[in-house]
């Protein structure tokens, strides 16, 4: 393990906008935890649309696509409030 110093431009909780060092653009931290539902939500839409189970995949994929904008807008919003360009 390394210890390094990074730039927080959010407040230390769940989806931390952080720069580390050496790079260019700031990212998102996210949690063990979030990234396990993450994966596991996007499980279960590949499962849903294997069994063609179409209105509970949209249900499913919808609430994601919400969660990940969130997401989004918390990084774009911490990129904007410290006058750093956006990567995209």
């Amino acid at each position: 393990m390394e210890r390094v110093e990074a730039e927080l431009f959010t407040d230390g909780g769940n989806d931390a906008v952080v720069r580390l060092p050496g790079r260019r653009f700031p990212g998102v931290l996210v949690q063990g935890d979030t990234l396990s539902t993450l994966s596991a939500d996007v499980a279960e839409l590949v499962e849903l649309c294997a069994a063609c189970e179409l209105e509970e995949a949209r249900r499913v994929a919808s609430l994601l696509r919400q969660d990940l904008g969130v997401k989004l807008q918390r990084y774009t919003d911490a990129l904007d409030a410290h006058g750093e360009r956006r990567p995209f």
